[in-house]
């Protein structure tokens, strides 16, 4: 859950940080990978709460250990369809402003940044309740559940950007072989079915190796059309 969550954030960074420098050129594939971050987010919590918060709750006997997650969730929520809102009612590329996401990211930020540490704290705490005999059963569900709730969501899409937000690197790459895959799968995933929309992937963290590189709006020249000067 930890991966899944730090891809999202990774996500949500480099939108935030190109987004304002993006080019008219380069809109259209942005909104792109906007969406399909969104996209991420929305099957990730629609999946946790459907499917993998019922299951492990029947399995440690408790109906209220993700009380205060659904709360969390509904306190993004709302921002995060006017994210979507945004980007899904354009007129035409061109008339996407950075600037304009941005304040509609910051108003989501708070309790996003929150939840999505937060939780990792409420499922490790369960190591500490009286039901943690059950805790070996519940492990199986999350692994069961994170193997499949990312493909599920967008082989095209949706797996890219997480593979592609996913740095190897983290924690002195002791996770390199995240999720486990047989590596010329995992180069499928990137390289092939990423490219249906390969324009997308530019706006990436990471390499197709998993490396972090430098942000791609960041690294481009600077014009008047980003709103910087010449």
């Amino acid at each position: 859950m930890a991966h899944i969550h730090n891809a999202i954030l990774r996500g949500y960074n480099s939108i935030y940080l190109q987004a304002p420098l993006i080019s008219h050129e380069d809109k259209n594939d942005f909104i792109g990978y906007c969406t399909a971050w969104f996209k991420f987010v929305k099957s990730h919590h629609d999946d946790e709460e459907a499917e993998l918060f019922p299951k492990i709750e029947e399995v440690m006997g408790r109906n209220d250990l993700f009380a205060e997650t659904h709360k969390e969730h509904e306190s993004f929520l709302a921002g995060l369809a006017r994210f979507n809102e945004y980007l899904t009612t354009l007129g035409e590329p061109y008339d996407f402003d950075g600037k304009e996401l941005l304040k509609i990211m910051d108003s989501f930020q708070g309790p996003f940044n929150h939840h999505f540490h937060h939780e990792i704290e409420t499922i490790a705490s369960f190591s500490f309740l009286p039901e943690a005999k059950k805790a070996e059963e519940a492990a199986a569900i999350f692994k069961a559940w994170g193997k499949k709730t990312v493909t599920k969501a967008g082989t095209t899409d949706v797996v890219p950007f997480f593979l592609l937000n996913l740095d190897v690197t983290y924690e002195e790459g002791m996770w390199t072989s995240w999720p486990p895959m047989p590596v010329p799968i995992r180069w499928g995933l990137v390289n092939i079915a990423g490219a249906y929309h390969w324009a997308w992937w530019k706006f990436a963290s990471c390499d197709a190796s998993g490396k972090p590189r430098e942000l791609w709006a960041l690294a481009q020249p600077q014009r008047p059309e980003n709103g910087a000067t010449s």
